[in-house]
Order: structure tokens, then sequence, then C-alpha cells
């Protein structure tokens, strides 16, 4: 094997380390959560989330992408969001419908990315996925630890949730406005 294919090899089993890391730790979180060890399941959420960015960066930076490896990464975001906000839904702490809605962007999302592979069309993440997924680690993280500042009617953690369930609709319209055509033609 070539010394170049062999660096390759290496460097793709690191980031679907990263990628794997995440979901294992999904199911994590959410025991944490409901455990109420909220310290712990926030660094460990926090943790897991960060591997996501440095997946992306190392990737870009050795020239190792691949569609698999971009959609089990996705699914790893997913998973460990949605583990998160079932625990946080299970304790009372994330109103079900921002609930609802980040996890029907993340189903609708997933089946448009279904829709597209299956038209050889790969969907890269768009500024407005990653911003979503920033804003749903930072509002996820304060629904964890709920710190007690309460800004009008609202504690701060509920109006990151609302900004988690704005950001997370107006990602989908992007993708959807974006992609939507796919599944006009699929019809």
């Amino acid at each position: 094997m070539e010394a170049g294919t062999l660096s390759v090899l290496r460097s793709s089993r690191l980031l679907a380390a990263g990628t794997a890391l995440r979901i294992v730790l999904a199911p994590v979180v959410m025991a944490l959560v409901l455990d109420g060890s909220d310290t712990a399941a926030a660094a460990v959420f926090f943790v897991a989330a960060a591997t996501d960015w440095i997946d992306g960066r190392l990737a870009r930076r050795w020239g190792v992408t691949t569609r698999l490896g971009a959609f089990l990464d996705t699914t790893a975001d997913k998973l460990l969001v949605v583990g998160a906000l079932l625990g946080l839904m299970a304790l009372d702490r994330v109103n079900v419908w921002i609930a609802f809605v980040v996890i029907a962007r993340e189903i609708a999302v997933l089946g448009l990315r279904a829709i597209a592979a299956a038209s050889n069309v790969v969907i890269s993440a768009s500024i407005w996925g990653k911003i979503k997924f920033n804003v749903q680690v930072v509002g996820i993280t304060l629904a964890i630890l709920r710190p007690q500042v309460r800004l009008g009617s609202l504690w701060l953690d509920e109006w990151a949730m609302l900004a988690v369930a704005v950001v997370s609709a107006a990602s989908a319209v992007d993708y959807f406005a974006r992609f939507g055509d796919l599944i006009r033609a699929g019809r």
C-alpha cells in the first residue's frame, strides 16, 4: 500500500472515530440528563458536539471527505441533539413544541438528503446548517445547566431554546428552497 493511501486511510479512521464517539455519547448525555447530573451532562454534550467541529476542520484540511462520512456525520449530530432533547423533555426542561420543531426539522432534512442521495446529489451542510448546529449546542447546553437568569417572563435557557427553534426552522426552509426541486422531480 502506498504511503499516501495509508495516510488517507488513517485520516479517515480518525474522522470516523469522532463521528462514532458522538453516536456513542448521545445516549450517555440523555442518561446523565435524566439522572440529574447536569454538569456532567453538559460537559459530555459539549465535548461530543466539539468533535463535529474538529472532524469537519480536519476533513477539510486533509481533503478526506466521502458521501458516507458526510451522511454519518450529520446523522451523529442529529442523534446527539435528539437524545439531549428527549432527556430534557422528560424532565420538562424543554417545551414540547420547541422539541417538535427541532426534531421535525432533523427528520425532514434527513429525508431530503435521502432523496438527494437517490438522485446522486450530495447536499453539503449550508451556512444555515452550521449556524443551526452551533445555536443548538448553546441552547441545549443552557437548557441542561438551567442557569438561574431570568429575562422578562422566561429563563435564559428558554430564550435560547426559542432561538434554537427559529434557527432550526430557518435552516429547513433554506434546505428545501435550495433542494425542494428534487422532491418535485420525484413525483
